[in-house]
């Protein structure tokens, strides 16, 4: 039986870091509210202009396929999670594969927002599993700085810019993807968006003017919502595939708040060691915040490390996903 396995991830963070004490000259708000409600010290931010998710994933592409000794021309198949996609066509994910020689895959977007990339992950086992592909970039890069208004302080101070991205190829061990449980609200689209932008609400003076470019969030809902769904989902994963809090070596949670994180391992009843947590250095990059955790902790990881991921996003879209790790870091 194939599965489908991550054996690389690489990641990339713009050199720009806006700090808590920068964004408190620019809007009301102060290092210590931030790190009291949100958990976020600092965010990398993409400055330069005419630059986009794909240029921030094209360097986390490039990096991962020199690690490998790996030639753009063995990818066949590439899919990019984000939300802040360089134009509205062509595909982001497009781009990447021209910016890296990548010529004999197909490629293709999906939007889930914070949830998009276990979603893309989930996607692209299906190819692997199958035998249709045998190695395939799955990516999760978002611009979140072009979407936020800095005279915001309730969504200005969460997010930043990032790309991870993972190599999955088909193993015939017990290592890999073994099972995954999402979920959608579709009902949540009024409590986290973007009103304009779409062929709904296409850009305008007056849809500029009013603001409605920017990310919109209610907070409170939110917050109940993710730290509920994203627990529930680890639960029920963790029951279906009869794994104790001691069989988890690793839980890897999508960076969206610290209280969030927290309480969803509380529920789990997870020893804070095993919790990837770095929303302090890098905030919310959306669909890059678990590529860019196991980015970091590559090195601890050990093959048959049993590790779930779990986020929640705009939409409402939530989910988990249940791995063995499939080689030592």
């Amino acid at each position: 039986m194939i599965k489908a396995v991550i054996t690389g991830v690489e990641a990339y963070v713009p050199d720009y870091v806006l700090t808590n004490d920068e964004l408190s000259r620019m809007v009301d708000t102060s290092d210590e509210w931030i790190m009291k409600r949100i958990g976020i010290k600092e965010r990398h931010i993409l400055k330069e202009k005419g630059q986009g998710p794909s240029d921030m994933a094209a360097a986390a592409v490039n990096k991962l396929l020199k690690k490998k000794n790996i030639s753009p021309n063995e990818i066949d198949l590439v899919i990019c999670a984000t939300v802040t996609g360089d134009h509205p066509f062509p595909a982001t994910a497009n781009i990447i594969s021209d910016k890296t020689g990548i010529v004999n895959a197909f490629s293709f977007d999906l939007g889930a927002a914070c949830s998009g990339f276990l979603y893309a992950l989930a996607t692209a086992s299906q190819f692997v599993e199958t035998g249709n592909r045998k190695k395939v970039l799955v990516i999760g890069a978002d611009k979140m700085s072009s979407i936020v208004d800095y005279t915001n302080r309730s969504t200005c101070c969460i997010f930043g810019d990032a790309a991870g991205v993972v190599l999955l190829e088909p193993t015939h061990d017990d290592t890999g993807i073994q099972d995954f449980i999402f979920g959608t609200d579709g009902s949540g689209r009024h409590n986290l968006y973007m009103k304009a932008g779409g062929s709904v609400w296409p850009a305008s003076h007056e849809t500029v003017d009013a603001g409605e470019h920017f990310i919109y969030q209610e907070g409170q809902t939110v917050f109940k919502y993710a730290t509920m769904k994203m627990a529930d989902t680890s639960i029920e994963l963790m029951k279906k595939n009869n794994l104790s809090a001691d069989d988890l070596d690793w839980f890897v949670p999508h960076q969206a708040n610290i209280r969030i994180i927290e309480a969803t391992a509380r529920r789990m009843e997870l020893d804070p060691s095993k919790v990837m947590i770095n929303i302090e250095k890098y905030g919310n990059t959306t669909a890059a915040t678990i590529p860019l955790c196991l980015c970091e902790w590559e090195s601890r990881l050990k093959k048959n490390d049993n590790i779930i991921l779990s986020a929640f996003g705009g939409g409402f879209t939530w989910g988990s996903l249940y791995m063995k790790w499939g080689y030592n870091g």
